[in-house]
């Protein structure tokens, strides 16, 4: 094996906790998380581990939580109950090097590059910093991220069960977009897909796992061969109720107020449904986010008129989201590039219908009765049909409230929080019985 399992002695190396982990009696189960970050303010994936501690930690579940030091003064904040049970990894200065680097390539290239890299050394202190929490019986590791499902995995060999995901991806480009990424990009992708068999055979922290949990079948055919654990469907996300509160009636009078929610990249297509609104009278669009892309698209916003009907707000935090969403006519997410689609969730859960592009994540979470899927079939052809759905929602209001109204329904029936926790619990403590039953046969 490429790692040792982790030493008593090396257990500390390149880690801290903030007060010590405790050595009071504990629960059967002991659930350790470990992720690159996990944050509310971060935004993407971040918000995962999250909401895996808060939820275990609410229900007096036995969790511990390891990631980078970044995040520590926001978890701090947040959990000032259980700041024994936080554990936190530094950078070394290569790999600051690295992140500087990874500065200069495309997004996709320097993922794969040098911030695999950077991940691969935290995972590295990660294994160290979580020995003391993981050896005793009863014990298991859940990795829930990065989601990627080809992206390595360094825990294995700890001497407890490991569950990773859910994982969510398999992503290209619709055809018709695929132009847009650079020719470098492109080769960098496929050599790189190419290349993780022999990866995650060298780092087999996904063929060891126990349980893999997967989104969708496109992450299942995605994920690399020769997995020894159960591969499992679950949603990679799902919405805390009290952060999206009960809807409130749109107002038929008013003129109609669509809303975009997401970090301002390329991928997110915002310039797709600044043309539709264009196309589309007496309506107003709100959009929450930052990113690099934010001035290219203000200029658009000027250079087609629209500046009185369209405002930037800027990141703002769930709270605030929630109040510009509640009483639009529906969300907007002309993305071609979706794994995910968490603001999908999150619109669906204040009883707002989402008009979304048919690839990815959002065909995950919408149907029929609950939103508008258009298909990626060329960029006029998502301008044309953002631009009919948006103007058909803003005639007809009461179609709005209707689809709102199912769309709450079906985030309280399957992404619910709180179900998710029940599922992962059970996962869990399956993943320890079966571990204790291959360890009491003396299987390998």
């Amino acid at each position: 094996r490429l790692l040792p399992p982790v030493r008593p002695e090396a257990a500390v190396s390149g880690a801290e906790t903030v007060t010590g982990v405790s050595s009071a009696a504990a629960p059967p189960l002991r659930v350790c998380l470990v992720a690159e970050n996990a944050a509310r303010t971060f935004g993407g994936e971040a918000i995962l581990p999250f909401h895996y501690f808060r939820g275990l930690r609410t229900r007096g579940v036995d969790a511990y939580l390891c990631v980078h030091e970044r995040c520590r003064d926001e978890l701090l904040a947040l959990f000032p109950d259980d700041h024994d049970r936080l554990l936190f990894v530094r950078d070394q200065p290569l790999q600051k090097l690295f992140y500087r680097l990874g500065k200069l390539l495309p997004h996709r290239v320097a993922e794969a590059t040098f911030g695999l890299a950077n991940q691969m050394l935290t995972q590295l202190a990660q294994r160290e910093a979580i020995y003391p929490v993981i050896r005793r019986e009863g014990s298991l590791v859940h990795q829930p991220i990065p989601v990627a499902p080809r992206f390595p995995s360094l825990m294995y060999g700890l001497g407890c069960p490991v569950v990773i995901g859910p994982l969510n991806g398999g992503m290209e480009y619709p055809e018709a977009f695929r132009d847009g990424e650079s020719a470098l990009s492109r080769a960098a992708i496929a050599c790189g897909r190419a290349l993780t068999d022999v990866v995650n055979a060298a780092l087999p922290g996904k063929r060891r796992a126990a349980v893999v949990l997967v989104a969708n079948e496109r992450t299942r055919a995605a994920l690399p061969s020769g997995l020894e654990g159960e591969v499992l469907p679950l949603p990679e996300n799902a919405v805390d109720l009290t952060q999206w509160p009960v809807p409130e009636a749109i107002d038929a009078l008013a003129p109609a107020r669509f809303v975009f929610l997401g970090r301002l990249v390329d991928w997110k297509r915002l310039d797709v449904a600044l043309e539709a609104l264009g196309r589309t009278t007496e309506a107003s669009l709100d959009v929450i986010g930052d990113g690099p892309m934010r001035a290219a698209w203000e200029a658009q916003t000027a250079q087609l008129g629209l500046g009185a009907r369209v405002r930037f707000h800027g990141w703002l935090s769930q709270p605030d989201s929630a109040r510009v969403l509640r009483g639009a006519r529906a969300l907007v997410l002309p993305s071609v590039y979706e794994s995910g689609g968490a603001v999908v969730l999150e619109a669906m859960a204040v009883g707002l219908p989402v008009v979304a592009t048919a690839w990815g994540g959002p065909t995950d979470y919408l149907d029929p009765s609950c939103g508008v899927l258009v298909s990626p079939t060329s960029r006029e052809a998502l301008v044309a049909g953002f631009a009919s759905a948006m103007q058909r929602l803003a005639a007809a209001p009461e179609q709005a409230t209707h689809l709102g109204a199912a769309g709450r329904a079906r985030v309280l029936a399957h992404f619910d929080w709180d179900q998710k926790i029940d599922r992962m619990l059970d996962i869990y403590v399956t993943a320890v019985r079966h571990a204790a039953d291959k360890q009491a046969r003396g299987a390998p």
